[in-house]
């Protein structure tokens, strides 16, 4: 991979043209000061269920076929010229896996073209050809995130319920590594990989990733409470991935775990006024992590495959359809995405706790784990 994050303190700009430098810094700007009450940084959109894996965690519980009442080309079209109001959302087309729809590229490049940076997310299947990349490099997408659930075969392929799927992961690294396109991978954190995450770090940095993501297990869809990890492990994890932080050759990220914000702040000697972990990496395919905290409904949506408008795709909370409404209305106008916006909304201890507005908690774990959204995070050990 051509490049990779680096930590906010080796980033100067002395190297730099001036005009390079002003166009940092306009993107730093535009990164410090995005109002998240007015535009998510992310969407994510589910453009089909169809997919060939039966992962034990599936949000959606994929299925192997395309729904037919899945949003059309051009209604997808009239969608993505609706999201371009938002400015430069990073766009994710996910699914089930988005390879199964023919109009990918077509999706892709009508998004890029409207100046929204779009990331992919497929299924490591024979899809995955490198022709296909090619295609959707040049149609726009900058960078591509793959799943990767465990060091080796058996465990990756028992959680993802597909054989073969850890060595074509493996190989399509090498693929978007020799195209020249942006690799993310996605770790889903829970009772089967836990004690073997130290292990997965060193495989992942062979892939050469730009950044690990690890997605905090939430309960929902076919994912069980049984295998969440408890609020201690939790802690435990924090601490760990702070230390890697500084060591690792990629970025991290961390995805309904709100609370490692508390601890960065923590271990960094700063209060709940703290800015956000993470805020000032940058990348090379720009999709650069915001400086202002990240939740559900907080800077995220979710775009189901028919349209469905939800926080996210693990609060199954429907704010309205973009085939009746306009998502950009949705987003900025539902009373389920302002409560979630509104730090004063929380209740228990996400309520009272002086990093609320740092944190928040995880509104999607809360309402899987309580039945109310606006509860305390039970992953949280002050909660």
């Amino acid at each position: 991979m051509s490049s990779h994050a680096q930590h906010p303190e080796s980033q100067g700009g002395a190297g730099l043209a001036p005009g390079a430098r002003a166009m940092r810094a306009e993107r730093d700007g535009r990164l410090a000061s995005w109002d998240v009450n007015t535009a998510p940084f992310t969407v994510a959109w589910e453009l089909t269920r169809a997919c060939a894996y039966v992962c034990l965690h599936c949000r959606a519980d994929a299925q192997p076929y395309r729904d037919p009442n899945e949003l059309t080309t051009e209604e997808i079209f009239a969608v993505v010229d609706d999201l371009a109001r938002f400015g430069s959302s990073i766009l994710v087309l996910t699914g089930g896996d988005p390879m199964a729809r023919p109009d990918l590229e077509d999706i892709a490049a009508r998004a890029h073209s409207l100046g929204l940076r779009v990331a992919l997310s497929p299924s490591a299947t024979a899809r995955v050809t490198r022709k296909r990349l090619v295609s959707l490099r040049e149609a726009g997408v900058r960078r591509v995130a793959l799943s990767l659930d465990g060091v080796d075969a058996a465990v990756h392929d028992g959680f993802r319920g597909l054989p073969g799927s850890f060595a074509r992961t493996k190989s399509i690294t090498q693929t978007l590594a020799e195209e020249d396109l942006a690799l993310q991978i996605n770790t889903t954190v829970a009772r089967h990989n836990v004690e073997s995450l130290p292990e997965m770090a060193r495989v992942v940095a062979g892939m050469e990733p730009v950044q690990w993501s690890l997605f905090f297990l939430v309960p929902t869809g076919r994912a069980q409470i049984a295998t969440m990890l408890s609020a201690a492990e939790h802690e435990r994890l924090f601490n760990w991935i702070y230390d890697l932080s500084h060591v690792a050759p990629f970025d991290i990220k961390v995805t309904e775990a709100p609370a490692y914000r508390r601890v960065v702040a923590a271990r960094n000697g700063q209060g709940a006024n703290a800015p956000v972990a993470g805020a000032g990496y940058r990348f090379a395919d720009g999709l650069d992590r915001p400086a202002v905290g990240i939740g559900d409904g907080k800077g995220f949506m979710f775009i189901s495959h028919t349209g469905d408008v939800t926080p996210s795709g693990f609060l199954p909370f429907t704010a309205g359809n973009v085939r009746e409404r306009s998502a950009v209305e949705i987003y900025r106008d539902s009373p389920i995405f302002r409560a979630l916006r509104d730090p004063a909304a929380l209740k228990g201890g996400c309520g009272s706790c002086e990093f609320n507005s740092l944190c928040g908690g995880s509104r999607s774990r809360a309402y899987a784990v309580t039945g109310d959204y606006l509860a305390a995070d039970p992953a949280c050990v002050l909660a």
